[in-house]
């Protein structure tokens, strides 16, 4: 099959909806089809572009109501978007965020192809929220008759597009390539760690509150913070007010520095407030057999599931928080039996679990 993945943001910088395109590309690819991802240009980007990558269009920065960035689609040229679907001549059209302006719009009104579309975020329930569903729900109306399957990564990232349409939508998870996690191999000390962007939903300001609390029970306690964001200079600032020890704040890292920080760790930590719909780096501590303690959002409490529930923790009660943290960094019975578990759970997030059920989406609609 000819198969082009539609990714609306920079598809150079980390992210969620990247990596899963990324590794779709990868796997797809593996199996012999001809799998291609369309993104925006962005203002930088490597010298040397893979043949895999068609850059349409330009991308800026944009920062969201709800205190997250990301760098998305802004500009199209049409004439170069046109020859480029003659010259691919496409089977399928997989969109990723099919409802971000502009890019999927523009594809999606000339496309030929199948068109498939993903659903990965999950709107925070604020009265925000509710205010920006009205202004973003005419716009997403308007591409949904071109789109020929639905899916979402969980049933939190289906809840708007199912408020929109009758049409069935599949859940199709996130996945994880376990091949490129090799298994942690901690020194012993205790050492929390969390990836991610440094901005308000992510939560970083209650793991640092909670952690002040940890240290006072644990004075030797290490935590990393791996990533850059907005509000990194006010944490930086928090912790300087809590007085804490220990604590060190590395900025962007690459995936061969990320991997080398979950091996190392004891305990992961993503004490997200909301706008998870899944959540990809739980799967990545899970596969580097690194137990973690995550916020009970949506998106993370349909991933932990079973005796994954016991990483659940709401980051705003801190002495709750503090002793979850603690009894995943001390107690040895608890580590091995949510590693065990781990261990066993993660295998159904593989890619080749995932892009199975895909393929079966495009012959199904080609079909």
């Amino acid at each position: 099959m000819k198969i082009g993945l539609v990714c609306p943001y920079n598809i150079f910088r980390g992210g969620g909806v990247q990596e899963c395109v990324l590794a779709l590309q990868k796997e797809l690819a593996h199996r012999g089809h001809d799998a291609y991802i369309i993104a925006p240009r962005p203002r930088e980007y490597p010298d040397k572009i893979p043949q895999h990558i068609l850059l349409i269009g330009g991308a800026a920065d944009f920062k969201s109501p709800f205190h997250t960035t990301a760098q998305m689609s802004v500009s199209v040229n049409t004439d170069a978007l046109e020859a480029t679907l003659d010259a691919r001549n496409f089977d399928i059209l997989h969109f990723h965020e099919p409802w971000v302006p502009i890019l999927s719009r523009q594809i999606l009104s000339r496309s030929k192809a199948k068109n498939i579309a993903t659903f990965h975020a999950k709107l925070p329930d604020t009265i925000m929220s509710r205010t920006i569903e009205r202004v973003i729900t005419p716009y997403t109306r308007s591409i949904l008759k071109y789109l020929d399957e639905f899916t979402a990564v969980s049933d939190a990232g289906a809840e708007y597009i199912r408020s929109l349409t009758t049409h069935e939508v599949q859940i199709v998870p996130n996945g994880v390539d376990l091949q490129n996690y090799a298994l942690t191999q901690h020194d012993g000390k205790p050492h929390v760690l969390y990836i991610g962007r440094l901005e308000k939903r992510k939560g970083v300001k209650y793991l640092l509150s909670a952690f002040a609390e940890l240290q006072k029970r644990l004075p030797n306690v290490q935590l990393t913070l791996a990533g850059d964001g907005p509000d990194k200079e006010k944490l930086m600032e928090l912790a300087n007010n809590l007085r804490l020890q220990h604590v060190t704040f590395m900025g962007y890292v690459t995936d061969k520095q990320k991997h080398e920080l979950l091996r190392k760790a004891t305990v992961f930590c993503s004490p997200a407030l909301y706008g998870e719909s899944f959540g990809i780096v739980l799967l990545e501590a899970m596969a580097t057999g690194l137990p973690l303690v995550a916020g009970a959002n949506a998106g993370y409490s349909s991933v932990m599931k079973e005796k994954g529930q016991l990483s659940l923790v709401n980051p705003k009660h801190t002495d709750e928080f503090a002793r979850k943290l603690q009894l995943l960094l001390t107690d040895t019975d608890i580590r091995n039996l949510w590693c065990s578990w781990a261990k066993d759970y993660v295998q159904q997030f593989s890619y080749p679990h995932i892009v199975d059920q895909y393929e079966a989406i495009y012959k199904s609609v080609l079909a």
